[in-house]
């Protein structure tokens, strides 16, 4: 097998195991913010395990490295938190639409950070997405789950979109797995003083689950991803990564028995599509 058959087959298997960490908003009968804790803690020790084992270098280069770190920590955990917390309100189809905004708020924050702007097809994409968002929210009234659940996806992604600029821009010289150490270590070590259930008293069903989401479905998407990028442009793995919805919709219809109405899905094909535009012009960007 060819060299790049191979990181296509890592990547397809990477965006399916992110696809799948939804389901674990429903099946672990805990809350986001402790999902999210213990995720990340178990994420965090498995990853260490592999660059011990790898014998690559888990510290840092400099002091101002460590302080990065600690903010992409921190946009990690309320990443995961709010992730969650969408699918656990508003269903897994409808939760990860919503966080697959996250294209297009990239657009309209990236030039916070340098001088580039929103073009008007990057408005337009803006406009399907928010007309893709009407279709999902039945009502304005933030009392319903669904509504809330949409805005707090959209919360999450700005917080991914927020970190995957600050990584781009000012971490992206560390390789894949010791940059998720540091962010899963960072993001449970900030929140597990709010955690409301002890460790210890957590049931053995989803004590199971908690590890099979944090080795399983975090460190080894995330190691995965990374080697996969060794032969294939982030650019493709990106366009790749817009299945990520699919994936996690299905495997929710399969094992939830969750099915998205007509509408959650007109929503969603518009949302992902827009998603997909933002990630296909970048690369047509990089490649001409």
């Amino acid at each position: 097998m060819q060299p790049q058959q191979q990181s296509l087959i890592y990547l397809h298997i990477a965006v399916l195991l992110f696809g799948g960490t939804a389901l674990f908003a429903k099946l672990i009968n805990l809350n986001a913010l402790d999902i999210t804790v213990y995720r990340a803690a178990i994420a965090g020790l498995a990853i260490m395990i592999l660059l011990l084992w790898q014998k690559k270098a888990i510290k840092l280069s400099c002091a101002k490295d460590y302080l990065i770190a600690l903010l992409l920590g921190a946009a990690v955990g309320i990443h995961w938190v709010t992730y969650f917390a969408g699918m656990q309100m508003a269903g897994i189809a409808i939760g990860m639409i919503a966080f697959f905004t996250y294209p297009v708020i990239t657009v309209f924050i990236e030039p916070f950070f340098n001088s580039s702007k929103p073009k008007v097809n990057d408005l337009l994409s803006a406009g399907v997405v928010i007309t893709g968002i009407y279709l999902l929210i039945p009502n304005a009234d933030m009392g319903n789950n669904v509504t809330l659940g949409v805005v707090t996806g959209i919360i999450s992604a700005f917080f991914f979109a927020f970190r995957n600029i600050v990584h781009k821009r000012y971490f992206s010289h560390y390789g894949g797995p010791q940059t998720m150490f540091y962010q899963t270590f960072v993001a449970s070590l900030l929140l597990c003083a709010f955690i409301e259930v002890p460790v210890i008293n957590i049931a053995n069903q989803d004590l199971g689950l908690l590890v099979v989401a944090g080795v399983i479905f975090t460190a080894t998407p995330h190691s995965l991803f990374a080697a996969s990028l060794q032969y294939l442009s982030a650019s493709t793995a990106g366009l790749i990564s817009c299945l990520q919805p699919l994936y996690g919709t299905f495997l929710a219809f399969l094992l939830l028995h969750e099915q998205p109405s007509l509408q959650t899905l007109l929503g969603g094909a518009l949302v992902i599509s827009a998603a997909f535009y933002e990630t296909w012009s970048v690369t047509r960007k990089h490649t001409l």
